[in-house]
């Protein structure tokens, strides 16, 4: 794994205009996600809240849009959710079963790495522990995803990854761990087969990378 980070393309940092997001927006719903537009981080953070069980088990993606809204904290650590984060074992060197922990909840939360205007969605993953609930193992759904992470077509979108996604990510476990990154696997959502399973919080300003 190199030790250097991967280059940074700062245009992918640039937030979507309101006619691409009620475009983007429009195209979604036509995929089978339910679609919400927000204004603020704090009103998507208010929102997932309403839109969350209390009697359900909840995975938190890892995501720094969660951790930046403050939407990880209200579901792991305020004791009013059934958080699998909160609720899992203290990590062992079982990193598998880590990763099974949260494979099939009732309800997974998080993010994506980009959402074409067309209404695909793209999500890159080191280990893909957040893949599978994402995909079909967890009955509902629910990505918060800001402005800027909308990209005209999909071969944009894989190159946000690992332009813009991956470097930020990179950079930030350097600081916090003296550890790198990399783009182990890519998720490819084209649409939503079962009715209501996938919510959508598209934020219009820029949350997250």
């Amino acid at each position: 794994m190199t030790t250097l980070a991967p280059p940074l393309d700062e245009a992918f940092a640039v937030p979507a205009d309101a006619a691409r997001l009620d475009r983007t927006a429009a195209n979604l719903r036509e995929r089978g996600y339910l679609v919400h537009l927000v204004d603020t981080a704090e009103q998507a953070r208010r929102l997932v809240r309403e839109l969350l069980p209390r009697d359900e088990e909840i995975f938190t993606a890892a995501s720094e849009t969660l951790r930046l809204s403050g939407i990880a904290a209200d579901i792991d650590e305020s004791g009013e959710f059934r958080s699998v984060r909160r609720d899992a074992p203290s990590p062992g060197a079982d990193v598998v079963a880590q990763i099974r922990l949260g494979a099939l909840p009732d309800v997974v939360v998080g993010s994506v790495h980009a959402v074409t205007e067309d209404g695909q969605l793209v999500v890159g993953s080191a280990s893909g522990s957040q893949l599978a609930p994402y995909a079909s193992g967890a009955r509902r759904a629910i990505w918060v995803v800001g402005a800027q992470k909308v990209v005209p077509d999909l071969a944009t979108g894989i190159r946000r990854v690992h332009a813009y996604s991956l470097p930020r990510e990179w950079q930030r476990l350097q600081d916090l761990y003296g550890q790198s990154s990399f783009i182990g696997k890519i998720l490819i959502v084209e649409r939503e087969a079962l009715p209501e399973r996938a919510t959508i919080v598209l934020v219009r300003e820029t949350l997250g990378f």
